[in-house]
């Protein structure tokens, strides 16, 4: 089936650019120049994947992605910013978007990371009676994956350290599975990158180490020994202290 791609972008430069290149790449594209429509086209017919512009007028990218996950849709959502600083792809992550791109951005680097979160929405979803056991109580069948205190329901896609449920974003999830399955094991910048995005960004990206600063603050907290470890000009490894 055609992929359906909604494309929120209040620039027409960069809207209609970028509508050309996802329509050659097979996508089925709704351009929208605002977070009023972007909302409306959700509502009216929700896509595959949302990409989505910070900087709109009336409602901004962050609005939009509150809105959307507050009314519980999941849908895969790549912001585009040309804000650099870290404060703000926090923001952008914490209104629950899955994965942020900085402006301006290579074309096949765009492509890679829609693809990539194509096929991890492809995942079975949980239903709500799975979804509400707890950590202790885990029905039987599903795959768990413990690293000290640290446990993983992979099955329902749930995360707990000490027995309180870490809540994550899609690729938080990813990564951290992709560390606890190889813990002790020190995963360089290469494999995670194509194992997690399905492309190599290259030495210059920062994205890895971005999202591994994300599980840190949410997994290490004060008081916690630290289960992520940096192995410099290698990569990095999970592993019990």
């Amino acid at each position: 089936m055609t992929p359906t791609v909604l494309l929120a972008e209040d620039d027409r430069a960069i809207r209609d650019s970028l509508d050309r290149l996802l329509t050659l790449e097979g996508y089925q594209v709704t351009p929208v120049s605002d977070g009023i429509e972007a909302l409306a086209s959700v509502h009216k017919q929700r896509p595959d994947v949302v990409v989505l512009d910070v900087m709109m007028p009336g409602i901004d990218g962050l609005a939009v992605c509150r809105v959307l996950r507050a009314e519980g849709d999941n849908v895969p959502i790549l912001m585009l910013t040309a804000r650099v600083e870290t404060s703000d792809r926090v923001a952008g992550l914490d209104a629950g978007a899955d994965d942020y791109m900085l402006k301006p951005f290579e074309a096949e680097e765009l492509l890679a990371r829609l693809r990539a979160l194509l096929r991890r929405a492809a995942v079975p979803a949980v239903s709500s009676a799975e979804a509400a056991v707890e950590p202790d109580s885990v029905t039987a069948g599903h795959d768990l994956i413990e690293v000290d205190d640290l446990r993983i329901d992979s099955t329902a896609r749930r995360v707990w350290r000490g027995g309180e449920e870490i809540q994550l974003s899609r690729t938080e999830y990813d990564l951290l599975e992709l560390l606890a399955r190889n813990a002790g094991i020190v995963l360089d910048h290469s494999t995670v990158y194509d194992r997690i995005w399905g492309y190599d960004f290259g030495p210059g990206s920062k994205n890895l180490a971005v999202y591994i600063g994300y599980l840190r603050r949410k997994l290490d907290t004060p008081g916690r020994t630290p289960l992520i470890h940096t192995v410099r000009g290698v990569g990095y490894t999970l592993r019990e202290p």
